[in-house]
């Protein structure tokens, strides 16, 4: 059974960082691309940040230069670095798991993320 399971979300005031890390089981990691969506109210679901095995990342150009994505395939855990975070990052942020070869694509549940003062 597949789970990507989130963790690291709280409130943080503007300007803040946070760090979220997505730890997957049932998957053989290292042939997936891993990413993180992000989802605020009343929002469609958009994607953050992907990363590749080969570590190729790719950035939505609202969080470039603040987030960082990596991954540890040792731990078959993909990380999200934060830093100067603004109110408008408020959302649900979740984890995704896509084989670039094959249309097989895992969503986490994800986890709360608040910008506030």
């Amino acid at each position: 059974q597949v789970q990507l399971v989130e963790s690291g979300g709280g409130l943080v005031q503007p300007g803040g960082s946070l760090r979220l890390s997505c730890a997957a089981s049932g998957i053989t990691f290292t042939l997936y691309t891993m990413g993180w969506y992000r989802q605020a109210p009343g929002r469609q679901r958009e994607m953050v940040t992907t990363i590749t095995n080969g570590g190729i990342t790719n950035y939505d150009d609202s969080v470039k230069g603040r987030f960082t994505i990596s991954r540890d395939n040792a731990k078959n855990t993909v990380y999200l670095q934060m830093n100067s975070l603004k109110p408008e990052d408020t959302a649900v942020y979740g984890c995704n798991a896509k084989r670039p070869d094959m249309a097989t694509n895992y969503w986490g549940q994800g986890t709360q993320v608040t910008v506030s003062s």
